[in-house]
Parts: structure tokens; C-alpha cells; sequence
């Protein structure tokens, strides 16, 4: 028989070092280890709101967290709970977010909502929004450098009411009485800026304001009466979730009694108001879900530095100005972000 001209000489197959062969199967093993751990990972997040927690900004929070590759329901659970307008059952409803074992707490509840969140727990993160200074609430130690297990957005909305007044001497030149309505709920993290107002005029020396203490939605109606017999020209609102949930109350209230109102919350001309001016709150709630997925995935809180807004918008409703017989000067106009025609 003649060999094929391709048969070789069999050789003995040396079989792999053990070592060599370990780092094999756990060089393959590696991805489908990850993939089964990520895929097994379920965070659990709380949301404390101070009415509802039906609203566009939260709306905004679930998106973006969703964006960032969550599944709702698989690897993302939210757990809301909401005060309806009653912020003494902050404590209780923080209780029970801690109770329920969440892996962080998202704090939308204004400042009252925070510190219920930070006494309840030093453990469990904490993510807020706040319309004030943080650093002067007690609720971190620095804006660079947290500390602690609370972290979050500081609007400093408090801080924009001589801007709010600039707007109305704007819209109607020799204005001299300003109501500023404010929430007596939330009168602690105000105190400050209330004693301000009680000075009676503005930064600018213009307008003289007078302060109207509202307790609750159902007292806006009382605040309006009282503006008006205090002859105000106008009205301007110091930050309140109050005044961003009865955003539509307040609008109507406003064309009842035929007065210019300005808010800090964007939303309010969406609901029929004439002005407002301040940072985007649904942009906000979207950016701390940034801090939110930084947290579940290990980074502590006190490493995360406080965000502040970095743009403020002046929205106007055309509608509501033919409304109120008011002609809205160029010079405003042209500084506004959002026009509602």
C-alpha cells in the first residue's frame, strides 16, 4: 500500500497546563459573570413628594433614570409616597421608605422634605431639591463636599424675588405695592427671607413689598383677597411646592382679580400665569437622577458635590396679558426664554 502524501507521523498531543487552562475559562466565564450580576441587580428607589407625585418633574426623574439603561420593574423599583399637602406626615412617610429598606431616597419635598429625610437616616443616601442654600439649612457641610449621606439641587429660588420685582417694575413702570405670598408650611427655611421682605422694599428701592402668609391651597383665596385690600399692583410668589401644585388656582385666582403675578416656577404660564422666572424644574429633577445613578452604582453621596442651576428662563403668556389688558414692553420681552402666544 502506498502512503498518502499527506499522512503525517501521529504525535502525542501534550494536554494545557492546568494554570493556563484556569485563566481560559475565567477569561470566559468573565462576561457572562457580569452580565448574570448586572442583570441580577435590583435597586429599590424612594421618592418622597410633598402633594402629589403625579407630576411632569417627577415624570422627568423616572425618564432619565430609565435613560440611563434602568428597567422599571426588573433591575429599578420606585417607591413613592406622597404628603398631600400635610408636610407634618413627612416623618412618618420617610419611616416608612426607610422601613421598606430603599436603596436611596429622593427628597422632593422642599427643604421640609430633606431635613425629614436626613433625620430619619445616616445611612441610606439622600437626594434632594431644595429652594434655598443648603449649606445655611444644615444639610451638608459644603456645596464641593457634602459629607454625611446627603447630597442634591439647590435652586436658590429664595434668592430671586428682587429679580421677580425688576420683572414687574418692567411690565409696569411706577409700581409701588408688591403682595408676596408665602408659605407659613415651610416658615423655617423662609424665616430669613421673610424678615427681609418685612423691611418693605425691594433691592432696587422701587416697589415697597408686603408680605401675605398663606397656609395651605386652601388659603389662597383669603391670600388674594388680602393682596387686594392692601392695594397691590401685583403679586409675586416665594418658592413653595404650595405654589407649584395650586399653580393652576393661583393662575385663575390672578384673572379674577386682575392682577400681574410672577412665580419662580416655569410651569406656572403653562397654567395660565402671566410670568415666571427661575431654573427648570423638570430639567432639575432630570439632572438628579444623575446623582441618583452615580450613588446606586457606589459613589457615597458625600463625594458628590450639591448641582446648582446654571440657567435661568423668563417665560410670558401673551394670552394672559391680553387677558389682564396689559401691554408687555419690548425691552421684556426680548428676555424672555419662552413666549406663550
Amino acid at each position: 500500500m502506498i502512503p498518502s502524501l499527506f499522512a503525517t507521523t501521529p504525535k502525542a498531543v501534550r494536554p494545557p497546563h492546568p494554570t493556563l487552562l484556569f485563566v481560559i475559562c475565567a477569561c470566559l466565564a468573565a462576561p457572562l459573570l457580569a452580565g448574570a450580576q448586572g442583570a441580577g441587580t435590583h435597586h429599590r428607589v424612594g421618592v418622597l413628594c410633598p402633594y402629589t407625585c403625579a407630576v411632569p418633574p417627577i415624570e422627568a426623574l423616572r425618564q432619565a433614570l430609565l435613560a440611563r439603561g434602568y428597567t422599571e420593574g426588573r433591575s429599578l423599583t420606585f417607591e413613592f409616597r406622597w404628603a398631600e399637602g400635610h408636610f407634618d406626615r413627612f416623618p412618618a412617610l420617610v419611616a416608612e421608605l426607610v422601613a421598606s429598606r430603599v436603596d436611596v431616597i429622593f427628597a422632593s419635598g422642599g427643604l421640609t422634605g430633606a431635613l425629614a429625610a436626613k433625620r430619619a437616616t445616616t445611612t441610606i443616601p439622600i437626594v434632594f431639591v431644595v429652594g434655598i442654600d443648603p449649606v445655611q439649612a444644615g444639610l451638608v457641610a459644603s456645596l464641593a463636599r457634602p459629607g454625611g449621606n446627603a447630597t442634591g439641587l439647590s435652586g436658590l429660588y429664595v434668592d430671586l424675588v428682587d429679580k421677580h420685582v425688576q420683572f414687574l417694575e418692567d411690565l409696569l413702570p411706577g409700581v409701588t405695592r408688591v403682595a408676596a405670598l408665602w408659605d407659613v408650611s415651610i416658615e423655617s427655611a423662609l424665616a430669613p427671607h421673610v424678615r427681609a421682605l418685612s423691611g418693605g422694599s425691594s433691592a432696587g428701592g422701587g416697589a415697597q413689598l408686603h408680605p401675605i402668609p398663606v397656609r395651605g391651597l386652601e388659603d389662597l383665596a383669603r391670600a388674594f383677597r388680602a393682596a387686594a385690600d392692601t392695594h397691590a399692583e401685583a403679586v409675586l410668589l416665594v418658592t413653595s411646592p404650595t405654589f407649584f401644585v395650586g399653580r393652576s388656582r393661583i393662575a385663575a385666582l390672578a384673572a379674577e382679580y386682575r392682577v400681574p403675578t410672577i412665580s419662580p416656577f416655569l410651569e406656572y404660564t403653562e397654567a395660565g400665569g402671566l410670568m415666571a422666572y427661575g431654573p427648570n424644574m423638570s430639567r432639575q429633577f432630570a439632572d438628579a437622577a444623575s446623582l441618583i445613578d452615580r450613588i446606586l452604582k457606589g459613589t457615597p453621596p458625600a463625594n458628590l458635590p450639591v448641582q446648582q442651576p446654571t440657567a435661568f428662563d423668563l417665560s410670558i403668556n401673551l394670552k394672559t396679558a391680553k387677558t389682564l389688558r396689559l401691554a408687555i414692553p419690548d425691552a421684556l420681552l426680548i428676555q424672555a426664554q419662552e413666549v406663550i402666544r
